[in-house]
């Protein structure tokens, strides 16, 4: 796996999603960067709500991202290791979808929208996020500064992504 050290003794770890574009259930992985299967992603299917599991590879469940049901506007609940962290709300808005993160100390600036961003916690970046362009299916490079904050960059990274898909759903049903 590559790390890279940064200041103060700490590790950088690269890791790489990349969505597959004919998925039914939302299945792919997470790989590190020697492509090895790091995480695994898998989406319910046909089932309410709609909710994505992230898995290590040993198969333990680190997180869980749930679609609010019956809502107005979009929500999308993120439970990191058993605890809710992370909520993602669509605002409502006339032209540009917008969407507002709560996470307790932390804060995604950037076009998080073009998935083209860094996270950072009470002040300090933790890591980012970049959209790899040319690619077939969804692809992002994911850089940890933080490795302990590594289940929750991966989370955000996912959820942002399903309410990506979400809006582009919405959108395209709409026509």
């Amino acid at each position: 796996m590559e790390e890279q050290y940064l200041s103060g003794g700490m590790t950088m770890n690269t890791l790489y999603m990349k969505q597959k574009v004919f998925s039914l259930r939302g299945r792919f992985t997470i790989k590190d960067a020697d492509e090895n299967d790091r995480y695994f992603v898998e989406g319910s299917f046909m089932k309410l709500p709609k909710s994505f599991t992230i898995s290590d590879k040993e198969g333990h469940e680190i997180t869980t991202i749930t679609k609010k049901t019956f809502s107005f506007l979009p929500k999308f609940y993120v439970d990191v290791e058993g605890q809710e962290t992370v909520t993602i709300s669509k605002e409502f808005t006339l032209f540009k979808p917008r969407y507002t993160i709560d996470a307790a100390g932390i804060d995604v600036q950037g076009n998080w929208w073009d998935m083209d961003f860094q996270v950072m916690q009470n002040g300090q970046v933790i890591g980012s996020v970049q959209k790899k362009w040319l690619s077939w299916g969804d692809s992002y490079e994911i850089q940890v500064m933080d490795e302990t904050m590594e289940h929750m960059l991966i989370s955000i990274v996912v959820a942002i992504d399903c309410a990506k898909s979400d809006q582009a759903a919405g959108a395209s049903a709409a026509t």
